[in-house]
């Protein structure tokens, strides 16, 4: 993005604002993200939205908007999104769409932890937001990427991609094209629970969640992805970037780990909201631990195979190296069901 059209953007706004600048934040795999300063002074996070990804761009902030007004609480740090001069909560320029949100001083995002009070932290920041949306009518929300975590679906994806990869890309995954084959049938039961939908962030990746500098849970950030799922989508995904204490990516697997303590620790964290969850969802968060590494895993296998076509990437074989790791961590996920099932058994 050009400076020119980062400052003509920001002036659609209604905000006052001078002596602007923009920095790049490089954290996200989707949008092109900038932090805006005022007299060096961070004020706003300006976004422009990857439209090859969310097609539905009117129906995306509907759905933030309706969950922005309930996301506000003395235990959870409102986010707004800030208005255009002509009302709207986004604004087009040139065939893309951009938005402006409220910045959070003094907040700090982390992409893995070794630290319990992170851990417990998450833990209640992802159960207060479920707390704080639990009486939404899903029919109000729009689902503005189909499938997004439906591994059935996922499936399907990869088996098409390897019809039409090349020979060079599937030799060099083929050890993870054979542990994908040999997963693909573990994960049928959770399907088949009749679980409840409910209003889901289906994006809780650790750094999505800012935290204050003390280490205090503030609030979900990256809103994109807000529409309808099942709790596991939230509690899987956050327990595979905050439990296993190392970037999603890392390419040392030994490295790897499924920290029980860490668990624990984000259990207690849920547990301190009180009880929401019924029975049927506890008895299938043990799986969703390992389903929704081995998805995402499977996402960026097929991706890689399809010549890295989603994702943004800074190598070539990056997509490659997620899905090594994330693999790993299933693979630690599924052979600590019964110790997982006790955790959560006894705690929730």
């Amino acid at each position: 993005m050009n400076l020119d059209t980062l400052n003509h953007v920001i002036n659609q706004f209604s905000i006052d604002i001078f002596n602007v600048t923009f920095k790049i934040i490089n954290q996200g795999y989707i949008n092109d993200t900038f932090l805006v300063k005022e007299n060096t002074k961070p004020k706003y996070i300006l976004q422009c939205i990857n439209t090859n990804v969310f097609k539905n761009v009117i129906g995306l902030h509907k759905n933030m908007e309706n969950a922005l007004k309930k996301l506000k609480a003395f235990d959870y740090t409102e986010l707004s999104l800030l208005k255009t001069k002509t009302g709207e909560s986004y604004f087009e320029y040139n065939n893309s769409f951009w938005r402006l949100m409220t910045f959070i001083p003094q907040s700090k995002a982390y992409n893995f932890t070794s630290n319990k009070k992170i851990a417990f932290e998450a833990g209640r920041i992802i159960g207060r937001f479920h707390q704080l949306l639990k009486n939404e009518n899903i029919n109000n929300y729009e689902v503005t990427l189909p499938n997004l975590n439906y591994l059935p679906y996922r499936i399907t994806e990869f088996q098409e991609a390897l019809k039409s990869t090349s020979a060079i890309l599937k030799s060099n995954a083929s050890l993870e094209v054979t542990f994908a084959k040999e997963h693909l049938n573990d994960f049928e039961s959770f399907y088949n629970s009749n679980l409840i939908e409910r209003i889901c962030h289906n994006d809780t990746k650790l750094n999505n969640l800012l935290f204050s500098e003390d280490n205090i849970g503030l609030c979900l950030i990256d809103l994109d992805t807000i529409m309808k799922g099942y709790f596991h989508y939230d509690f899987g995904d956050a327990v595979r970037t905050i439990v296993s204490e190392t970037n999603e990516d890392e390419k040392e697997l030994s490295k790897i780990r499924f920290n029980i303590a860490l668990f624990e620790a984000f259990i207690d964290g849920i547990c301190s909201n009180g009880p929401f969850l019924n029975k049927k969802e506890i008895e299938n968060l043990p799986i969703s631990c390992a389903l929704m590494p081995f998805m995402h895993g499977l996402r960026a296998l097929t991706d890689y195979i399809n010549g890295n076509i989603y994702y943004k990437v800074s190598y070539p074989e990056q997509n490659l190296d997620r899905c090594k790791s994330l693999f790993q961590f299933a693979r630690l996920a599924l052979d600590k069901q019964t110790e997982i099932k006790t955790i959560t058994d006894n705690k929730l």
